[in-house]
């Protein structure tokens, strides 16, 4: 991932500025003004993103919906995300974006933007108050689950490798196997 710091003179971006940006094969995010640009993701990344929505979507409830990227997570005219999986509230959602916390956000790691991922964007998410924020890494099959505590602060709850089981209760009930994540109704690994 690369952080551009800000290049309109005297003043930080906004998601106005977004707009302008070149449709490139790169995702540009922001984060309290500060550009993030990410490379495309790789096939890996895709398949992991893939799979993992089309789980979330079989469990999904109504008044609930399943989103992959891109779709903006915008809080304010400083700050839009764009999580690889995202479940909102249907009430919650626009036809251009999300105005508001999701109710889970998820994160697959790439070479790019393990640090970020792991760190800045987890720490942003907090502080929008999602409930729920989950990072897959798709080259060690690992799902990372975080969730709010009382006190708005994210707590690990679970970390399940490879076979190993993830049955979330958050947004709603749903099993997850990272290892199942690869796999596809033609392939079987990759």
């Amino acid at each position: 991932m690369t952080v551009m710091t800000t290049s309109i003179p005297g003043r930080p971006f906004t998601v106005d500025d977004l707009e302008a940006m070149p449709d490139d094969g790169h995702r540009y995010e922001l984060l309290d003004g500060v550009l993030l640009v990410s490379p495309a993701p790789g096939r890996r990344h895709q398949r992991v993103c893939g799979q993992l929505f089309i789980k979330l979507e079989q469990a999904c409830p109504g008044g609930m919906e399943v989103l992959f990227a891109p779709f903006a997570v915008q809080t304010s005219k400083s700050t839009e995300l764009q999580p690889d999986v995202l479940v909102a509230r249907e009430s919650d959602l626009t036809e251009q974006n999300l105005p508001a916390a999701p109710l889970l956000a998820v994160e697959i790691l790439s070479p790019s933007t393990a640090l970020f991922d792991l760190n800045t964007k987890r720490a942003a998410y907090e502080r929008m108050r999602a409930p729920s924020y989950w990072v897959v890494d798709p080259d060690q099959l690992v799902l990372t689950a975080f969730e709010l505590d009382e006190n708005g602060r994210y707590q690990q709850v679970a970390e399940v490798k490879g076979t190993e089981e993830f049955r979330a209760e958050r947004p709603f009930p749903v099993r997850i196997v990272p290892a199942e994540l690869l796999k596809g109704p033609r392939r079987r690994d990759l």
